[in-house]
Order: C-alpha cells, then sequence, then structure tokens
C-alpha cells in the first residue's frame, strides 16, 4: 500500500470518526477555532482601526480635492502633505502679514466652500451649554467622508442647523428640538443628526454660512453689552476643474500668496524631492521622523507569540481525550494487520480533520463577528474605519498556523496511541507508568531560562527576547505540571469525599488532568499578562497627571470685580444642582499694585506679588540646577521619584497657577479651605489662619519658620482712584512673615502655595477681590448638572464658571483594550470547553460510582469538584505564567524611561508594576466556580450502568 492510500484510508477514518462522535468532534473544533478566531478578529481590529494617510486625509477635507487655509506668515514654503511649513526666506516680515483673499488665490474653474467656527453657548434641555458651532455647507457633496448624516436631514436656511450625536447625548436634545444662540438671541431648529467619522465623541453644532456669525456680529455692533464673537480663521474647500484636481504647481502659486495647502493629487502623487523649495532651503525636513508606539509593538509581539502557543495547548487535550475515546477502534485496526504508524496515521488524520475546520471555522467567524460588532469597536475606538481591512496573506497564515498547530497538537497522542497494545486497547485498561523524573528537573530548567531571558530582553529592552522569554518560561512550567497534578493528591487527606476523590483522581490520571490544566493555564496567561501590563500602565498614567484642583473638588470662579457680585446667586446654584457635600470655602484673590488682570496691556503697567524661594538644600531642587544630568545619572527611578516628590521639586514640576495667575500661588482663605479643599485636619493650622498668620504648604520656600513676600507696587496712570492714593514711582516691599508650615507632603496641593489671612493682606497693604468658592463633591458634576448650572449664572449675568478635574486624559490603548477583550472570552471559552472534555474523559469513572451504589448527589458534585481542580490549578499556574512577559515588558519601559530621564532630569521615570487584583481575582474564583457549576449541572445523577471490559 502507497503512503497515499494509507493517508487516504487514515483521513476516511478520522472523518467517518468525526461525524459519529459529533459532540466530541465539536469539542475539539472549538478548541482549535477559539484561538484562532481571537487572532483573526485581533488582525482585522486592528489594520482597520489604523486609518491609512490617505483616510487621515479625508478626515480633514472630506471628499474635496484641497482644502487652503490663511497660516498668517505671508509667503511660505510646505511640504506636499502640508504637515510642516516655513516662511518662504525663514526671516521675519518687517510688518504683520495683510488677510489673504483667498478669491483671488484660487486656481480659475474651481469650485469652493468655506468652513468658519465660533465658541458660543446655547441653550439645552437642561440648562446651559458650551459648544462650538461651524457654519459649514454640510449637505455639498465635498464635506461626504468628513461629516457624514446619520438622522433627520441636512440644513436648508439660515435657521437651521445639524448636531453630532455626542452632543444631543450630552444636551438631552433631538432632532426637531430647538436651540438658542445665549449671545445673540437667535432661535435655529435642529433638522438632522451628523457624525464626524474621525471623531466620534465630538460635540459640536453646523450650520449654513452666514447664518449664526453674521448675526451675532452685527447686534454685537448695535448694541455694546453684547460681547462680539471671536471666530476662527476661515478655512476654503475646494473641488478643483475637471478630473486634474489641484496640483503641485497650484500649491506653489497659493504658497506664493500665503496660503497652506492640503491637496489630494499632490498627496498621492507627491513631487519629486528637487521641487520642493522647502527641501532645499531646509534639507532636515527630508529626515521625516517615525515614532512608534513601543508598548503597544511589544505587546502585540508578547501576545501573539503566547496565542500561537495557545492553540496547541488548547488542543493538545483535545485530541488526547479523543484518542482515548477511540481506543477501542484503533485497536480493532490492530487486529486487522494495521501497524504502529497507520495508527498515529488515524489519529493525526483526526487532528487534521478537525484542524482543518476548526482553522477555517476561527478564521470565518473571527471575520463575522467583527463585521457585527464594528459600530460597537468603532464607538469604543472613537472613530470610524477608514475601510473593513482584510489582508488575505495574513488571514491565510493565521488559518494555516491554526491547521498546523491543530496536527501538532496531536503528534503526542498520536505517539501514545501507537506505542499502546492491541490487548489494552479492546479492554480499556491504560495500564500504569512511572512517571518520567526527567521531564520535570528539565521542566524546571527551562521554566528558570526563560525567566532570566525574558528578564534579560526587559533590562536590554528588547520585546522579541521578552517574547521568545515567556514562551520558553510556559513550555518549561507546562513541563512541571504533572509533577504539580501529582502533589495535588497529597493535599485531600483531610476534605470530604467529593473533593478528596477529586484530587485522588487528578494525581491518578495525570496524562488526563496535565493537557487540561495546560489549557486553562495558557488562556490565563495572556489575560493575565494584558491586564497587569495594562493596570501598571494605568498607574503610571494617573502618576503623571497633574490635576487642576484636589480630587473630589470644584471649583466657582468670577473672572472680574463686576462678576463677583453675582457669586452668591452662582452658589446658590451650584448648591442646588451640583452633588456638593459638606461646607463651603470662600477664596479671594491678592495682588499687589494695579490690578494685572485689567492693565496687563501697558508694559510694566502693573503690579506684581511673589514668594521669594530661598537657595540651598532643601530649596532648590537639585534635578533643576547645576549638575542635574549627572545626579540623575547615577539615580535609581525609585530615588528619582522620591527626589522628584520632594517639595522643592514638586514646587518646579507643578507650579501651575489654577486660581490666579499673578500672584505666585498665594489665595486668600481661612480654615474652611483647609477642610475643603487642602484636606489639611489640623486644629494648629485653622487656629494660625484665624490668628492672622498664614499657612504654607510648601515648606521649600520656609527659612526658620519665616517666608519672604516680596511685592512691586506699580500703579497705572489709568487706574485713576489707586493713582492718586499712591502717587510717585513704584514702591518696592519685601517682608518677612512667620508661617504655620504644613507637612511636606500638602506641597502637591493644585493651585495653592501659600493661604493668607483678610486681615494680614491688609496690613501688608496688598489689594483683595472675592474669587469664588471651593466644594468638596460626592461626584464629577455630569453634562446635565452642569448645564443646569450654567443656566442659572447666565440668567444672574454670567461671567462666573464652575471649574472641574477633566481626569487622566489617556485611559489606556484602544489596541490593548481589544486584545484585553479577546483574551478574556478566549480565557472563559477555553474553560468551558476543557470541562466537556474532562466530563467525557471521567465517564468510566462515573459509571463506577453508580455501580457501587453511591447517590446522585455524589456523581454531580464529584464531577464540579474535578472540573473544579482542573480550572483552578491552571488558572493558579496561568497567572505565574503571565505575569513574566508582564514584568519585562514594563522592564524595556523602565529602561526607556530612565534613558529619558537621565537627558531631561526633571521628567518622571516611574513605571510600576500593579497587578489587576480585580482581574486575577475574578480569574482565580468566578472561572473555576463557574466550570465546576457548569460540570456539577450538566452531569446525569442516574445512568444506564455499562459492563466493564477485563
Amino acid at each position: 500500500m502507497s503512503l497515499f492510500t494509507g493517508w487516504r484510508a487514515a483521513l476516511r477514518i478520522a472523518r467517518r470518526d468525526a461525524l459519529r462522535a459529533k459532540g466530541r468532534s465539536a469539542l475539539v473544533v472549538a478548541m482549535i477555532a477559539l484561538p484562532v478566531l481571537g487572532v483573526t478578529a485581533a488582525d482585522i481590529t486592528y489594520r482597520s482601526a489604523e486609518l491609512s494617510p490617505a483616510e487621515h486625509l479625508t478626515a480633514r477635507i472630506g471628499a474635496a480635492d484641497a482644502m487652503y487655509s490663511d497660516v498668517g506668515l505671508g509667503p511660505i514654503q510646505q511640504m506636499p502633505d502640508g504637515g510642516m511649513y516655513d516662511r518662504a526666506g525663514g526671516k521675519e516680515p518687517s510688518e504683520e502679514p495683510k488677510p489673504i483673499d483667498m478669491r483671488t488665490v484660487l486656481p480659475k474653474g474651481v469650485r469652493a466652500i468655506t468652513e468658519q467656527s465660533v465658541s458660543a453657548t446655547v441653550t439645552t434641555s437642561y440648562g446651559i451649554a458650551s459648544t462650538e458651532i461651524t457654519e459649514f455647507r454640510t449637505s455639498d457633496r465635498m464635506a461626504r467622508g468628513r461629516i457624514d448624516l446619520v438622522g433627520g436631514a441636512f440644513p436648508r436656511g439660515t435657521g437651521e442647523l445639524v448636531a453630532t450625536e455626542a452632543f444631543l447625548k450630552s444636551s438631552g436634545l433631538h432632532v426637531g428640538s430647538d436651540v438658542t444662540v445665549t449671545t445673540s438671541g437667535k432661535k435655529y431648529r435642529i433638522t438632522g443628526a451628523v457624525e464626524l467619522p474621525a471623531d466620534l465623541d465630538a460635540k459640536a453644532l453646523y450650520a449654513e454660512p452666514g447664518a449664526v456669525i453674521a448675526p451675532w456680529a452685527a447686534l454685537a455692533g448695535r448694541d455694546k453689552k453684547v460681547p462680539a464673537p471671536q471666530p476662527g480663521e476661515t478655512r476654503w474647500l475646494v473641488e478643483g476643474a475637471g478630473d486634474a484636481g489641484i496640483g503641485w504647481p497650484d500649491v506653489l502659486a497659493a504658497n506664493k500668496a500665503g496660503a497652506l495647502v492640503n491637496s489630494r493629487q499632490v498627496f498621492e502623487n507627491p513631487p519629486p524631492d528637487s521641487e520642493i523649495p522647502l527641501l532645499r532651503s531646509n534639507p532636515q525636513y527630508a529626515a521625516d521622523r517615525v515614532y512608534e508606539d513601543s508598548e503597544t509593538s511589544a505587546a502585540l509581539i508578547t501576545v501573539v507569540a503566547m496565542a500561537l502557543l495557545e492553540v496547541v495547548l488548547l488542543a493538545g487535550p483535545a485530541f488526547a481525550v479523543g484518542a482515548r475515546r477511540s481506543r477501542r477502534q484503533l485497536g480493532l485496526l490492530g487486529t486487522c494487520g494495521g501497524d504502529r504508524s497507520q495508527v498515529r496515521a488515524v489519529v493525526l488524520g483526526g487532528g487534521l480533520v478537525l484542524g482543518g475546520v476548526g482553522a477555517v471555522a476561527g478564521v470565518v467567524t473571527g471575520l463575522v463577528l467583527t463585521v457585527v460588532f464594528r459600530p460597537m469597536i468603532e464607538g469604543w475606538a472613537g472613530h470610524r474605519f477608514g475601510s473593513l481591512a482584510l489582508h488575505p496573506a495574513e488571514l491565510l497564515v493565521i488559518a494555516v498556523l491554526g491547521l498546523v498547530t491543530g496536527l501538532l497538537a496531536a503528534f503526542a497522542p498520536a505517539i501514545v496511541a501507537g506505542r499502546q497494545s492491541v490487548l489494552e486497547s479492546l479492554t480499556g485498561r491504560r495500564g500504569v507508568r512511572r512517571g518520567s523524573r526527567v521531564l520535570p528537573i528539565t521542566g524546571g530548567c527551562v521554566l528558570a531560562l526563560g525567566v532570566l531571558i525574558a528578564v534579560y530582553g526587559g533590562t536590554s529592552g528588547n520585546s522579541t527576547l521578552v517574547a521568545g522569554g515567556s514562551v520558553v518560561a510556559e513550555l518549561g512550567l507546562l513541563a512541571c505540571i504533572p509533577v504539580i497534578v501529582g502533589l495535588l493528591g497529597r493535599l485531600g487527606r483531610r476534605l470530604p469525599l467529593s473533593p478528596r476523590m477529586a484530587l485522588r483522581d487528578a494525581a491518578r490520571n495525570r496524562g488526563r488532568t496535565a493537557p487540561a490544566v495546560a489549557a486553562v493555564m495558557a488562556a490565563v496567561a495572556g489575560s493575565v499578562a494584558i491586564a497587569t501590563y495594562m493596570s501598571s500602565s494605568l498607574a503610571e498614567s494617573d502618576y503623571r497627571y497633574m490635576p487642576m484642583l484636589t480630587k473630589g473638588t470644584i471649583a466657582l470662579t468670577a473672572g472680574d470685580p463686576e462678576s463677583a457680585e453675582r457669586l452668591p446667586a452662582a452658589r446658590a446654584a451650584v448648591e442646588h444642582d451640583m452633588a456638593v457635600t459638606g461646607r463651603r470655602a470662600d477664596i479671594s484673590r491678592v495682588w499687589a499694585g494695579s490690578d494685572c488682570n485689567v492693565y496687563y496691556e501697558d508694559e510694566n503697567g502693573c503690579g506684581s506679588l511673589s514668594l521669594v524661594k530661598p537657595a540651598g538644600k532643601g530649596h532648590t531642587c537639585p534635578l533643576d540646577s547645576k549638575g542635574a544630568k549627572e545626579l540623575a545619572a547615577r539615580l535609581s527611578a525609585d530615588e528619582h521619584r522620591a527626589m522628584m516628590r520632594t517639595p522643592a521639586c514638586v514646587d518646579v514640576h507643578n507650579s501651575a497657577g489654577s486660581f490666579s495667575y499673578d500672584s505666585d500661588n498665594i489665595v486668600i482663605g481661612d480654615a474652611a479651605l483647609l477642610d475643603t479643599y487642602v484636606k489639611l485636619d489640623d486644629p494648629a493650622a485653622a487656629a494660625a489662619l484665624k490668628a492672622g498668620t498664614p499657612v504654607l504648604l510648601n515648606e521649600a520656600y520656609a527659612e526658620n519658620g519665616e517666608v519672604t513676600l516680596k511685592a512691586v507696587h506699580t500703579y497705572n496712570a489709568k487706574d485713576k482712584k489707586n493713582r492718586e492714593l499712591h502717587p510717585g514711582p513704584a514702591r518696592k516691599t519685601t517682608d518677612r512673615l512667620k508661617v504655620y508650615i504644613a507637612k511636606a507632603e500638602y506641597a502637591t496641593t493644585p493651585g495653592i502655595r501659600m493661604i493668607l489671612p483678610q486681615r494680614t493682606a491688609e496690613r501688608l497693604g496688598l489689594h483683595t477681590q472675592p474669587l469664588g468658592s471651593v466644594y468638596a463633591v460626592g461626584h464629577e458634576p455630569t453634562d446635565a448638572e452642569n448645564q443646569r448650572v450654567t443656566a442659572a449664572i447666565d440668567q444672574a449675568g454670567g461671567g462666573v464658571w464652575v471649574q472641574t478635574n477633566s481626569g487622566p486624559n489617556d485611559r489606556g490603548s484602544t489596541i490593548l483594550l481589544i486584545l484585553t477583550l479577546f483574551a478574556g472570552v478566549v480565557t472563559v471559552g477555553a474553560a468551558a470547553i476543557t470541562t466537556g472534555l474532562a466530563k467525557a474523559d471521567a465517564e468510566a469513572d462515573l459509571t463506577t460510582l453508580s455501580a457501587v451504589g453511591a447517590p446522585p448527589r455524589v456523581r454531580r458534585s464529584l464531577s464540579g469538584f474535578q472540573c473544579l481542580v482542573v480550572a483552578l490549578t491552571g488558572v493558579l499556574l496561568g497567572t505565574a505564567a503571565g505575569l513574566v512577559p508582564a514584568v519585562a515588558l514594563r522592564l524595556v519601559d523602565l529602561r526607556a524611561a530612565m534613558e529619558y530621564m537621565r537627558q531631561e532630569p526633571m521628567e518622571s521615570a516611574y513605571t510600576p508594576i500593579v497587578l489587576p487584583w480585580a482581574t486575577i481575582a475574578l480569574l482565580a474564583v468566578a472561572v473555576p466556580l463557574l466550570a465546576g457549576g457548569l460540570a456539577a449541572l450538566f452531569t446525569r445523577s442516574r445512568v444506564a450502568l455499562a459492563r466493564r471490559a477485563g
């Protein structure tokens, strides 16, 4: 019999066996298909979510041929894509360039529409909201691809506009609602809902050209109480004459007039470098640097490597169980003259048949699920896919990889089946073999080697070594599983009957238990690796975030003395409509001389007030002085972090003014401010303020318990009232004030360096003005709460606003979130499928229990505890295996952060490793309980007794 004939027979037997045992075959196919599905969906999602340069251009200029804009520099030179430009000649003009009349710049025969935006406040169903209104003809065909209609109709007149879905959701409005621009008083009807494919979260309104800005400006011209609109630059979307579009000569002509052009024709067919004037005068622009997200690429490399290993580990127990269930059939093959190679061929044929079906099913299902859940994924990513990017070569590689790894997974069961004697196969006896002592020792060595490779890759910044070391470590741990499973039997001596039997059964049947544990371990390792990396990255992002206000607080502030008179009404609105907890703390501004908020236009036309920071140790930040780079080179990440958190360095790194920009973060307040905002519960500090002693929150400014307050009392000639009281030249004063010094931890309080009592400011000859109030809140204000308060403030006269913390901007990469989702699905799926396979393989043991008279509940509880043992052991080992690549990847990030910190000593090198305890608890508790519960639920209490062979 030829080799081809033998394999054809083996494949025919494998196909018939698969059709005969449909349930088991479905489990095997699902084992292979699940990882292939995850990798396929992740590949399609990743490729589709990454917009191409051409799709980015469409998001910017829509279906137009080009966009013209006035950058206000005079004649310019630009790169073909419009991303970089500079003044022609590189010299500052002698006078301010005049605005461009774009109609004279546009090529002849083109069609153009304009776009101009203005910030405005409009009425909503809750109150008043601030938003951006853009005058742009959204119904024009040039707007397609940039703005798309999703409901209703485009505006047809100056009394209509369209709104983005995000704006409608936040404002409580809908298509058909009316909105009023509060400054102009003009009412508009919302005729449609639109979306920006490149920014689904944008909250904006769109009106026809001339519908908003012109009436508003006309009203402001007639009524001086109405603030004039402050529109942005006008941009022109252009459609070329014929099919030529806007070519490079047209771009060069527009550059001479001072216009920047983003042209689709030039982008798709860029000119040679010799024809680009900017490159001739600035050759450095040719080195277009491409920045790669090292975190995402490193994570992708590691996850893909572990996903391929997961296919093998998930499919391995499936084929092992399948071969064991078919051992009588394989024994009959031996009685008919089949040799060991033909028995192995039958098992491998099963791997080929079911592996091929699983690979194809995984790819097709991954594609279908991505299409079905595309809107949800796009909403999660915040933008539409440019297109569903299908790369046939990549999908084919994924399918072939699934097929090959499925075949490899059947290799070990095929070897075992080929070694079994015909008598063992026919009687069903498995025989007893001593466990190998070489395998666990080798596995331990391989595990240690893999960990060392991964750690070395992390410390050297090589993500490829991290991926390779993680796979090697997991393989080593896999080799140790039989010994670990064998030790489980010793743990059940003092346990009740069902868990004791489950542990001993797992120890006796290591050949069945070890592959099942490996399957769960592989799935959990990927989830834990991604979750650990993400939680660590988010902790780093939270650490780098510099809040404008103390957590859990909001600030109500007035911009000028006239607005300050409306603070009582604004306070009432905040206390009524927001989740205020506790008492409020009133604060005031303080300054010397004429108020810089009023007389900022005149040079040296206002006073100044500042705290003098002493020099020397404890006062000057070593990382911001001479020798900082040499010092940074000697510091570890923890030492650098500790130094950055000292009051001297915190002050340099975080000196933004949340309440005042001209008083060196000095505010007027009382003890309520300590309790509500600073969160300083110190009776001594409250008593000091009551006695007129300032409270210093940053000890770096104190020397011998005192601070130096320097003031320049400059009075502007336009400030007639104060000028009469303070004639003569500017007066400079330096006062030494005894202060109460708070602990070092309060130096990080956002926006406040020192709290000055009102009477002390008056004694020093300083001026004060009520600024607003600070409140503690139970949660960040919602859109509806903000809009209600804004409406109440506007009704009272306006000029007062509520300031809140926006929170960290970057809450994690979209790609990492998608990978986490898929890894979680694979984890739950693998545990469920492994439960089914373990139950199928243990059917003979369950039959024996019934034969000896065990109650039905024992069958159920034993089956449940068997799966609980497998799932819990796999989860714990998977957690340990998943931490290896996560920690190693964080070491890669640490190396990069340290290199950057040594170049910029004031930049943080903090790279924490944070365990995702919630995810680990979910996997360690919920998944094993789910597996055990399903096994117990689907185990039949009573079965017909079958004769045991032998």
